[in-house]
């Protein structure tokens, strides 16, 4: 599941977004925008942003709609992209992470939720110097009936259509 586990991962990064503190420090950049969500899953994050933000189209890859071929069609009508994508970002995943930062970031201001680590790395590099924010949350739940939180401090990251300097918010 993370890189100091030895929890066998979920097939596709399967992770669900229940824990209400992963949306609590995003809600003040998002307030009553709307936004689509290309990795729905079973819906929990729209559920945590209902009231705060208008969902205006949702998809998942076990909905039959593959997340890196969204298009301008697909965003009409949304001020943003946001969701809790697979985190996988090696050979074996296609680098898949990388793959739909860049394509997300072309259609609509973005802002994704996944590992705070990834930042330092140099693989983040190219696509750091499209990132806007940087909205700290820190460690939360990831599986459903446990109280134990995830080993990895987890960040929202906003990524634009240029380059930008990064504005980082913590907690």
């Amino acid at each position: 599941m993370g890189k100091r586990s030895d929890f066998e991962k979920i097939d596709k990064d399967f992770y669900r977004t229940f824990d209400k503190r992963a949306v609590e420090p995003l809600i003040p950049f998002i307030k009553d925008c709307k936004y689509v969500e290309p990795c729905y899953g079973l819906g929990d994050l729209v559920n945590l942003l209902q009231g705060s933000a208008e969902c205006v189209n949702f998809s998942d890859i076990t909905l039959g709609t593959n997340a890196l071929s969204i298009d301008e069609n697909y965003c009409k009508g949304a001020d943003l992209i946001i969701t809790n994508p697979p985190w996988s970002r090696d050979k074996k995943s296609d680098y898949i992470l990388h793959k739909l930062i860049d394509h997300f970031r072309q259609l609509r201001p973005t802002w994704l939720l996944f590992d705070a680590d990834w930042m330092h790395t140099k693989q983040s590099h190219e696509l750091m110097q499209y990132c806007s924010k940087i909205v700290s949350v820190g460690r939360l739940i990831w599986i459903e009936g446990t109280n134990t939180t995830g080993k990895d401090n987890c960040c929202w990251y906003k990524f634009e259509n240029y380059k930008c300097k990064t504005e980082f918010y913590g907690r």
